[in-house]
């Protein structure tokens, strides 16, 4: 089951090194809280988590394409995007489980912000086969050599998979 994760600032850093397209979770940028759905499982028991993101008005006039997929609302709202050119691999080591409930110290931003998450993953749940073909099916074409439209917004997933390999080492 599909579920919301932070991930590790100095995990996230190290690929970063590695290249530069991988999202910021970085408070300095406004992006300490940003969330990722995961895991999805790609190949080979690799395990990658693909970044939210705030719903902007560029993706309304987005027509259907392999390498995003918009995420509404009840209403038919759209309320964010799934943007499967940035996922990264990852290991249960790297990630957190974001907690969306809505406690009794939470000020109403942060409600709203539960709120809102919880919808976006219930979204994700209910389209988890559909995420899960098409981030299977992006990383397959990207690995392949394939040209195709989207592949110069994607981050390098092989480069990505051996810096992630190289971070756990370090780890043990």
């Amino acid at each position: 089951m599909l579920n919301l994760y932070t991930i590790d600032m100095k995990y996230i850093r190290d690929l970063h090194k590695v290249d530069d397209k991988v999202p910021s979770v970085s408070p300095q940028v406004g992006k300490a809280h940003r969330l990722f759905i995961g895991t999805v499982i790609v190949v080979n028991e690799r395990s990658y988590c693909i970044p939210l993101s705030s719903a902007k008005p560029k993706h309304c006039d987005m027509g259907k394409r392999i390498d995003i997929s918009k995420i509404y609302d009840s209403h038919h709202n759209l309320i964010a995007v799934l943007n499967y050119n940035q996922m990264i691999p990852v290991t249960d080591s790297q990630i957190v489980k974001y907690n969306i409930k809505v406690l009794k110290t939470d000020n109403e931003y942060w409600r709203k912000y539960k709120k809102l998450c919880e919808q976006e993953l219930r979204w994700c749940r209910k389209h988890e086969e559909e995420i899960k073909g098409k981030a299977k099916l992006l990383y397959q074409m990207y690995i392949s050599g394939q040209e195709f439209k989207a592949k110069k917004r994607c981050l390098d997933f092989l480069k990505l998979e051996e810096a992630c390999d190289k971070y756990n080492t370090k780890l043990t």
